[in-house]
C-alpha cells in the first residue's frame, strides 16, 4: 500500500469522525472549559481571577451542603435497592414461573408512562387526602402529609424505584442470558446449593452488568429533579431539597460562579465514585473475562 492510499484512507476516516469530534467539542468540551473559567473568576463582568475562592464559598454555603447531604442520602439508599431488586426480579424471571410474560410487562410498563402522568398518580396516592392516607385512616392511623414530612424522600424513592426497576431488570436478564448454560449445569451437578452457584458463577459473570446498572441508577438518582419539581416546586420540604433544586435556583439567580463551582464539585465526585466502581468491578470480575 503506497503513501497516497494511506493518506486517502486517513482522510476518509477523518471525514467520518469529524462530525462526531466537532459535536463533542462544541457541546461538551468547550462548555466544560467555560464552566472551569467561570469557577475561577469573581463574576462574568469583572472577570477578576479568584482561584479557589468560589469553591471555598460553595463548600461553606448551607443550602449547597443541605442539598448535597440530601442527594447523597437519597442515592445511598435508592441506588443499592434499584440494583438488588432488579437483579432479584431478573433471577426470578430466569426461572420457570407462571405468567412470566405478564410479570415482565408489569415492570416494564412504567417506562411507557410520561413523567407528568406518573407524578399525577403519586400526588393522588400521597396527597394529604389521598388514597394512602385513606387506607391509614381505616386502620386507625393518623394522616401524614407525605411530601411535607420526614417521609418525603420515601415517596420520591418509591417513585424512582417504580420508574427504573423494569429497565434495570431487562439489562440483568440480558446479562444472565449470556452466562454459559453448560457451566451452570456442571455447577449444579457438583453442588446442589443454589446460593453457591449464584455467588461463584452468576454474580461474577454479571459483574460488568452490575457495574453498568449501578452507574445508570446513580445517574438517574441525580435526575429526580423533574419529579420533585413537579410535585413540590422550587423550594420543597427540607429533606427533598436536592442538588438539582440548588442548581436550578442558582441558575435562576444568574450566579454563574457559584453554579460553575458546584457543577465542577459534582462532576469530580461522580468521577471518583464511578472510578471506584470500575476498580471494584475489575478486581471482582477480572478472572472471568475473556
Amino acid at each position: 500500500m503506497n503513501m497516497t492510499e494511506k493518506t486517502k484512507k486517513k482522510m476518509i476516516s477523518a471525514a467520518y469522525l469529524g462530525p462526531s469530534v466537532i459535536g463533542v467539542m462544541v457541546f461538551f468540551v468547550i462548555p466544560f472549559c467555560v464552566i472551569i473559567y467561570y469557577s475561577l473568576v469573581d463574576n462574568p463582568i469583572n472577570r477578576e481571577f479568584v482561584f479557589l475562592q468560589n469553591f471555598i464559598n460553595i463548600l461553606n454555603n448551607q443550602a449547597f451542603l443541605k442539598a448535597a447531604k440530601n442527594t447523597a442520602t437519597f442515592s445511598l439508599i435508592t441506588v443499592p435497592l434499584a440494583v438488588i431488586l432488579s437483579l432479584g426480579l431478573a433471577l426470578l424471571l430466569d426461572e420457570k414461573i407462571p405468567y412470566k410474560s405478564q410479570f415482565r410487562t408489569f415492570f416494564l410498563s412504567p417506562m411507557m408512562v410520561p413523567v407528568a402522568s406518573v407524578v399525577l398518580i403519586w400526588q393522588v396516592l400521597f396527597h394529604y387526602n389521598g388514597a394512602v392516607n385513606g387506607v391509614l385512616a381505616n386502620l386507625g392511623i393518623d394522616k401524614i402529609d407525605w411530601l411535607k414530612s420526614e417521609y418525603s424522600q420515601v415517596v420520591v424513592g418509591l417513585l424512582f424505584l417504580w420508574k427504573n426497576l423494569g429497565y434495570n431488570m431487562i439489562l440483568f436478564m440480558a446479562g444472565i442470558a449470556n452466562i454459559s448454560k453448560e457451566l451452570v449445569e456442571v455447577a449444579r451437578l457438583e453442588t446442589s446449593n443454589p446460593w453457591t452457584i449464584f455467588v461463584h458463577i452468576k454474580l461474577r459473570y454479571l459483574s460488568p452488568t452490575i457495574l453498568f446498572v449501578t452507574i445508570l441508577s446513580l445517574i438517574n438518582s441525580f435526575k429526580v429533579f423533574r419529579e420533585t419539581y413537579l410535585m413540590t416546586g422550587d423550594y420543597p420540604y427540607d429533606s427533598l431539597y436536592l442538588l438539582q433544586n440548588f442548581m436550578n435556583n442558582t441558575f435562576q439567580s444568574l450566579d454563574y460562579q457559584k453554579l460553575s463551582a458546584a457543577a465542577i464539585i459534582m462532576a469530580a465526585v461522580m468521577v471518583l465514585i464511578i472510578g471506584a466502581l470500575f476498580i471494584a468491578e475489575e478486581r471482582f470480575g477480572k478472572d472471568v473475562e475473556g
